[in-house]
């Protein structure tokens, strides 16, 4: 077994939290993809309500199933599937459409645009990576399409980052922005033309951008994997680290690479349990190996790690990790990737609760 230094830390995509503390909540409860899950370990879990208001990023989502009268469907018996846009995610909806937060509580097309974000039955990330191209009709009555791609899982145009938040009455797949029929994205944007609120000509250009989000999500958001861990301070160790080993200019190299980058604190615990401080990493002689062996040859997003479930993955410094999915958090060699898909140009970078060593 590979020996891995742990720690709690958890640091959120503001979305892979959710599915750290669901997990946390019952770490003795059978995966939720084992059929054979107890009456008694359903029974501890919170229904889908409840696991959304323990996560703390849903409050936006709450509001307004209870303004629109959903609060009981979610927390029944009848089993749903939930693609949940985390507060972020309406934040910048809101921005978009130039909607205030009660503006849209008080929308009459509030219930159409929640159950448009539900599926009835238990739908898990390992049937929804089948169903690419395909349409699923939601409570709603209109059908959203998954599509399955090298940049990930998607519903609509919207990107899934967390899947599998397992509840007592059906599952969560945490989504990055809010999913809007066309016909209501229609009607509410005539309004707001009505209104004037997209008076000024760079206005108009943001709505013809949203309306086009395929070309702008064409362009990643980092020009190289090194440009991720510069973004920030919480990188600051592995960056570190990674100029002491001369590593920083073959990162910034054409790749594709996949870098499972530990956070600080991720670092702190690992030091703590290696009896080392930060300057003694940093002189190692097996620093180039320690790091070399978070860096895979290729591009591997969140769908192709949950697809690899189980398999052996080689890295750069010529050993192979492992690769599983427990409770719909995806692990490496026993670190949880807390959050997944921040691509560059010359690659993706997941970042990951602990440092992981060679053994």
């Amino acid at each position: 077994m590979k020996k891995t230094a742990r720690t709690a830390a958890s640091l959120m995509l503001s979305l892979g939290l959710v599915a750290a503390a669901c997990s946390s909540d019952d770490p003795e409860a059978t995966p939720a993809t084992d059929e054979t899950t107890t009456t008694e370990a359903v029974a501890e879990m919170g229904n889908i309500a409840e696991v959304a208001t323990e996560a703390g990023s849903f409050s936006t989502l709450l509001a307004a199933a209870q303004a629109a009268d959903l609060v009981g469907p979610l927390t029944g018996d009848d089993e749903l599937t939930v693609f949940a846009p985390t507060d972020d995610a309406f934040a910048a909806a809101l921005d978009a459409l130039g909607l205030t937060a009660e503006e849209l509580l008080a929308s009459p097309a509030l219930a159409d645009i929640l159950t448009y974000h539900i599926v009835a039955g238990e739908v898990k990330s390992d049937v929804v990576v089948t169903l690419d191209g395909e349409s699923v009709e939601t409570l709603n009555g209109d059908s959203v399409t998954v599509s399955v791609s090298d940049d990930g899982v998607k519903v609509n145009d919207a990107n899934v980052v967390t899947v599998d938040v397992d509840a007592s009455n059906g599952v969560i797949h945490v989504i990055d922005s809010v999913l809007v029929p066309a016909d209501i994205l229609e009607s509410l944007t005539g309004a707001m033309e009505d209104e004037g609120a997209m008076e000024d000509e760079d206005a108009m250009e943001d709505e013809d951008a949203m309306e086009d989000e395929d070309t702008m999500e064409e362009a990643p958001d980092f020009d190289t994997v090194v440009d991720v861990a510069l973004s920030s301070d919480d990188f600051s160790i592995l960056v570190a680290a990674l100029t002491e080993a001369d590593l920083v200019e073959t990162l910034q190299g054409e790749g594709p690479f996949t870098v499972f980058a530990p956070t600080n604190a991720a670092f702190e615990q690992a030091l703590a349990d290696l009896g080392l401080t930060a300057e003694e990493l940093l002189a190692s002689p097996d620093l180039a190996g320690i790091l070399t062996y978070h860096v895979v040859p290729a591009k591997v997003l969140a769908a192709d790690a949950i697809a690899a479930d189980g398999t052996e993955v080689p890295t750069v410094n010529g050993d192979t990790i492992e690769v599983s999915v427990v409770d719909g958090m995806v692990m490496v060699d026993g670190a949880t990737v807390t959050t997944a898909d921040l691509v560059a140009g010359n690659g993706v970078v997941h970042i990951i609760d602990s440092v992981i060593l060679p053994g």
